[in-house]
């Protein structure tokens, strides 16, 4: 086991690591649970969302190798239920929380991204890497197509 993998696992499992992780889990099933409550189509498809990343930031295996992707894909989940909020919600208590539930949510995922991918750089070269992965597989695979 090299280094840096032996130091990615030590950060995988620090204190600041089980609770960041944890915020983000509560935070996205506070407002799965808000967007469920509120019935409708829109709203429990939204609420499935949040419970699906939920899960995605827990799961091992091959999930926990492009968490990084699952937390992009996290952030921008909750940036666009809050713009369509902005656009179309209707404004009234409950709503004004959940949405506070979701910028602080943001920003926690933000931090996470940060720590554990090392920030917009770390992301782009994760995900080069797993382009390049992608590719290398794509053309093994072609190349045991090819007649010989």
């Amino acid at each position: 086991m090299s280094t840096l993998h032996m130091a990615e696992r030590a950060q995988q499992f620090s204190p600041t690591t089980i609770v960041l992780r944890s915020l983000v889990v509560g935070l996205t099933l506070v407002t799965a649970t808000i967007h469920a409550q509120l019935g409708g189509l829109l709203f429990m498809a939204n609420a499935i969302g949040y419970t699906t990343f939920a899960l995605a930031m827990v799961a091992p295996g091959p999930i926990g190798q492009v968490r990084w992707l699952v937390r992009i894909g996290l952030i921008g989940f909750a940036a666009a239920t809050i713009g369509g909020w902005l656009l179309f919600g209707a404004r009234f208590p409950l709503a004004y929380v959940d949405k506070a539930v979701e910028v602080v949510l943001i920003a926690v995922v933000a931090v996470e991204l940060w720590r554990s991918d090392g920030g917009p750089l770390g992301v782009v070269r994760q995900a080069r890497g797993l382009v390049a992965r992608l590719a290398g597989r794509l053309t093994g695979t072609q190349a045991a197509r090819a007649p010989r």
